[in-house]
């Protein structure tokens, strides 16, 4: 029997973004597709809706806000899935390599697979400098003071549900992809990295866009590395 695949896509704002990101799933792998829309002003749930995903509404800002409604959302369906795929809803990720981060799950070699923008081919601009330098200080760190090694925060990811629930997340905001790599670690699940490619956003980030965006995600990112110390 096929491992039941679902993906959980965040998304505020992504009126003009969400329907390409649904569009570009390959269908053939995937069981359902699940947009939190958390607090949009625009008409995101809307197109995510007419595209043929599944809608939740999260009002409470916060991306692990949104990532936990999904999850809470899936676990408490008729069928969970077996694997969880995240994605952002911006258009940045390429959603059709979503066969790739599953495949060392699906080959019995890893639990947990982080799409790595740093190993793949990146689109100049598509990063910040204040995201690049933040991923290499996050990871760094992580190496330093946990002895785990990842070349990305990427938010393009799959685990399996059953280890998801396992790990207990319960970041609701910036700190939820490192609170992820960190839990993982401390689980011992087999974790591994996959190149993916990435390319500018359609819109503006709600992080990397504003300077307090940026700053408080780099504070929430380095205070959840210490905290599981």
């Amino acid at each position: 029997m096929n491992p039941i695949v679902k993906v959980v896509i965040p998304a505020y704002n992504e009126e003009q973004s969400i329907g390409h990101v649904i569009n570009d799933i390959p269908k053939e792998w995937v069981a359902e597709i699940v947009v939190v829309n958390n607090g949009s002003k625009d008409k995101t749930a809307v197109v995510a809706a007419a595209n043929g995903a599944t809608v939740l509404n999260q009002p409470k800002p916060g991306y692990g806000n949104a990532c936990l409604m999904g999850i809470d959302y899936l676990k408490n369906s008729a069928t969970p899935p077996d694997i969880l795929v995240f994605m952002d809803g911006d258009y940045s990720d390429y959603p059709e390599q979503l066969p790739e981060v599953i495949q060392p799950i699906l080959d019995g070699k890893a639990d947990f697979v982080i799409g790595s923008r740093a190993l793949g081919n990146r689109e100049n601009g598509s990063m910040t400098f204040p995201q690049i330098f933040g991923n290499w200080l996050a990871t760094s760190m992580m190496r330093w003071f946990y002895g785990i090694r990842f070349t990305d925060l990427g938010p393009f990811r799959a685990i399996r549900f059953n280890d998801l629930i396992k790990i207990d997340m319960k970041d609701k905001t910036f700190g939820w992809t490192v609170e992820m790599q960190l839990k993982a670690a401390k689980h011992k699940l087999r974790s591994t990295e996959v190149p993916v490619n990435y390319k500018k956003r359609i819109g503006v980030s709600k992080v990397s866009g504003t300077v307090k965006g940026t700053v408080l995600a780099g504070y929430k990112i380095i205070f959840t590395i210490f905290k599981y110390l």
